[in-house]
Formats: structure tokens, C-alpha cells, sequence
């Protein structure tokens, strides 16, 4: 056992070090892991220490009741999204939309609004809504950049608000591991909930898409861009071959039927139990779910298989396939879990919590927290493994110097989101350029504004709530986005010019 030193942190550093050279999480959690087991050995020996770290660490993570709970949940949801995704009801429903579209205006707001509907795979929204759209931008002469950022706007963003998929069980397991020592009547579902209206950058993100496209206000490179379209002479296309799946047979329903089995399984399993009125064990809550992606996705398959989309056994097999993707998240969480765990045994958080006390003022650390988890987010281009690093060091921070917890998850998970948003190389970067047709910098490079102005507007939201923790700073938030819009737009108008 390591007394309240310096030397704590070791593990975490290495973490971060491995992360943003190899721009790989993974690899850094498992060195700060291997690193945090190796500094709890009296010698080196790198037999024991590989045992050790497997039966004393990996093991009684997987072993927890919690633990194995969240990751049978992961599994199952991981099934039902590649189902969703290879339906053809994504690109059904996307085209059941397009029908009504007949302005620019209209196709943001089609786009958008399908974003939002698909909220069940961040990944999966820019491969679907955005070869539906492409045509249609094309045609009403958008650019193929601002269909890039309306995708990644309502991917990320709309997912990380949603509890009950895969963005939100990954995060309430890591919530969990510190709720449990230090507000063990604070339930993960309660402390995810209660912080979304403190997810200033997600909220920013969504809202600022309509108000564009509405008030005609975009500037900057993404002006330029849509110029060029109008002008015929578009740039930064790419010759692209990607398309969502579609099947002449595949029906809008294939996305609404499973939803609303899941939400009846929901129901059934919980209400009896006094929900929501009543508080649910966590348990309970993860039962159901399971059960609710499990009917779902069975739905989803029985009505491809009637629709004639997939065989049966076709059907299965997708469901196995996307059972198995989610793989990497649980590695993920179960090494994040550890290193949480090996940070407690050495002091990490309570010597990172007893260095606050001396003289960090609490109201600051909602917005020093954003700021550290964007730039890791920015160097690694992962919004995930962002999380895993800092849930385990800012929250027990938070309860040691009394700053307001439910701002605090809301800043690691803004913060998380908006370095992802700005970096070059994180995955929605690369699957929203590729599914709107656009080069992946262009992509970047246009979207860049919009994404540094939520930021700042995000800060400054953190920095409010820190001092004051109230909801109500995200209307004071909303209201200085559109003051902000407005101003620019009066400023860059022709008649200011």
C-alpha cells in the first residue's frame, strides 16, 4: 500500500503518455494497469506480475455482480444495433422522410431530424442518414460539408443524452465504481439523468443545427463551402462508394416496431415494481433492458425475415455479429474498472483529492475538468476512453472538495465529446466525411468553427454552474448561442458590409 505520494499518479501518467502517442486507449489503460499492479509488488517479476494482474485484478472485475451485469447489457444492445443498421429500416424511414423536402432549409431539417431518430448508433447515423441525404443535398445544392456536420452533430451528440444504450451504460458504469464509495444512496441512473441538462457542448450541438439552417447563419468555411456549391463549382468531394444498406422490401416500421416492443418490455418488467415512481434496483433496471433489446431485436428479425429483407438464419447470424462487436467496449470498461480500482488501492484519488483541498477553488473544477478532458479527447480522437480516464479522478475530486458532482459528469462527458468533435482523427470525424461524400479534412476544417464556438459557449457554461449548479444556467447557455449567431450574422450581412 502506497502512502498519499506523487507516486500515485504513476499509473494514470502512463495511462495518458501510451494514449496520446499510440492514439490508442486501450493500450494506455492497459500499461497504467500493468504499471499500478507492478508498483503494488514487493519485486519484479513479470510472471507473478502477469498472474497477479489476471487473478487479482481482471478476474474480480469481470466477477462482479455489476460489472458482468453491465457487460451482458453491452452484448445484448451490441446485437440489436447491428440488426438495426442492416435492416434496410434506417434507409427505409430516412427516404419516407426525403419525400417531403423540397427547400434547402427543409433538407437540414430532414437530415437532422433523422440524426436524431437513429439515436441508437453513433457510428451507424453517419453510414445511414448520410448516403439517404447525399443526393438530395447534391440536388438542392447544399454542400456535402454541412451534411458531414448535420450527421455529426446528431450522432455523438444525441447518443451520449440517451441512458439506455450503449453511451449511456458504458457511462453509468463508470459512475458507479465511485458512487459506490462515496454516495452509495446515489443510484448511476439518477446521477447520469440528473446530468444531462450540465452536457452543455451535446445539447449545444444539436440545437445549433435547426437555428443554422433556419436562419441561414452559418459562416466561416462552411459559408464558403456552400458558395462554392451554389456557384457550381463544388470542392472537397470525394468519389465515394459507401451506401447504407437498403432492400426494396425493407419498411420505416423496422425502426419504430422494435422500439416500441422495447419500450412495452420496459414497462411490463418495471412498472410492477413501482416504477417510476418508485425507485428500481439497478439490477432490476439492467434485467429489463436486457430483455427489452432481446424482444426487440426478435421482432426486428421475425419482420425482416416476413418482409423477405433477410433469411432467418441471416437475421441470427447479424445478431451474433453485433454481439461480438462490442468486444473492445468491454475490454475498455473492464480495464478501466481496474485501473479505478488500483488507483484506490494506491492513493491516486485521495492524494489527487487531498492536493484540491489546499487551495482549489470548487466552482473551478467543472471547467478545468472540460478543458483536460478535450484535450484528451483531441490527442487520442476518443471521446471513450476520454471517460474511463477521467470519471475516476474527477469524481472522488468532486466529493472531496464539495464541487457539484452533477456538474462535474456533465463537463467530463462535454469536455470528452468536444475534443472528439474538433479532432481530426476520431472515428465520427472519418464515418461523417465518409458518408456525406466529403474529404475528411474538409470535414474538419468547416466544422472546426462551429464545434471552438459550443466550446467556449460550454466553458462558460461550467464556469456558471460551478459557482451556481442550477439547470437553469443551460437556458442562460442556449439564449448566448443564438446571441451569438445573431451577432455574427448582423455583423457579416451584406447591408453591415
Amino acid at each position: 500500500m502506497i502512502g498519499l505520494s506523487a507516486w500515485s499518479l504513476l499509473p494514470i501518467i502512463i495511462t495518458l503518455v501510451v494514449s496520446l502517442w499510440t492514439r490508442k486507449v486501450v493500450l494506455g489503460l492497459f500499461y497504467g494497469v500493468v504499471t499500478g499492479v507492478l508498483m503494488l509488488q514487493d519485486s519484479f517479476n513479470p510472471l507473478a506480475l502477469i498472474g497477479g494482474l489476471v487473478q487479482f485484478h481482471l478476474v474480480p472485475q469481470v466477477m462482479d455482480s455489476y460489472n458482468a451485469g453491465v457487460l451482458v447489457l453491452l452484448v445484448f444492445i451490441g446485437g440489436f444495433v447491428a440488426l438495426m443498421e442492416q435492416s434496410g429500416g434506417g434507409h427505409a424511414f430516412a427516404e419516407r422522410v426525403t419525400t417531403w423536402v423540397k427547400s434547402q432549409w427543409q433538407v437540414q431539417i430532414a437530415s437532422w431530424f433523422g440524426g436524431i431518430v437513429i439515436f441508437f448508433s453513433d457510428l451507424g447515423t453517419p453510414l445511414i442518414i448520410g448516403p439517404v441525404f447525399r443526393p438530395l443535398f447534391d440536388k438542392l445544392k447544399v454542400s456535402r460539408q454541412k451534411l458531414a456536420f448535420i450527421v455529426d452533430s446528431t450522432a455523438s451528440p444525441v447518443a451520449i443524452l440517451v441512458p439506455f444504450i450503449g453511451w449511456g451504460v458504458y457511462i453509468m458504469g463508470l459512475i458507479r465504481k465511485e458512487l459506490v464509495l462515496y454516495r452509495p444512496e446515489l443510484t448511476e441512473w439518477d446521477a447520469f439523468v440528473g446530468a444531462i441538462p450540465f452536457q452543455f457542448y451535446a445539447l449545444l450541438a444539436v440545437i445549433v443545427v435547426p437555428v443554422l439552417a433556419i436562419h441561414k447563419m452559418d459562416f466561416g468555411p462552411m459559408a464558403q463551402a456552400d458558395r462554392h456549391v451554389q456557384q457550381g463549382t463544388p470542392q472537397g468531394y470525394t468519389q465515394v462508394s459507401v451506401s447504407s444498406f437498403s432492400h426494396p422490401n425493407a419498411k420505416a416500421s423496422f425502426v419504430w416496431a422494435p422500439l416500441l416492443v422495447m419500450l412495452a418490455v420496459i414497462l411490463l418488467m418495471l412498472v410492477p415494481q413501482g416504477f417510476p415512481l418508485q425507485q428500481v434496483s439497478g439490477a432490476a433496471f439492467r434485467a429489463a433492458l436486457a430483455s427489452g433489446y432481446f424482444f426487440a431485436a426478435t421482432t426486428l428479425i421475425l419482420l425482416m425475415a416476413y418482409h423477405r429483407v433477410r433469411k432467418l438464419i441471416e437475421g441470427i447470424n447479424l445478431y451474433l455479429q453485433g454481439m461480438n462487436n462490442m468486444m473492445q467496449i468491454a475490454i475498455v470498461l473492464i480495464l478501466a474498472w481496474t485501473l479505478s480500482a488500483l488507483g484506490k488501492e494506491l492513493g491516486t484519488a485521495a492524494y489527487i483529492a487531498d492536493v484540491a483541498k489546499a487551495g482549489f477553488p470548487a466552482w473551478l473544477l467543472p471547467a478545468a475538468t472540460f478543458l483536460i478532458a478535450a484535450i484528451i479527447s483531441f490527442a487520442t480522437g476518443s471521446s471513450w476512453g476520454t471517460f474511463a480516464i477521467m470519471m475516476p479522478l474527477v469524481l472522488p475530486t468532486a466529493f472531496a472538495i464539495d464541487a457539484p458532482l452533477l456538474v462535474c459528469i456533465g463537463a467530463v462527458l462535454s469536455g470528452g465529446l468536444f475534443g472528439d468533435h474538433c479532432s481530426p482523427i476520431s472515428e465520427t470525424t472519418v464515418f461523417a466525411s465518409t458518408g456525406a461524400g466529403c474529404d475528411q479534412y474538409e470535414h474538419f476544417r468547416t466544422q472546426l468553427p462551429y464545434a471552438l464556438m459550443n466550446g467556449v459557449l460550454a466553458l462558460a457554461g461550467f464556469v456558471m454552474s460551478g459557482a451556481y449548479p442550477t439547470p437553469y444556467v443551460l437556458l442562460l447557455v442556449l439564449a448566448l448561442q443564438l446571441i451569438v449567431l445573431t451577432l455574427h450574422a448582423k455583423w457579416n450581412s451584406p447591408a453591415a458590409g
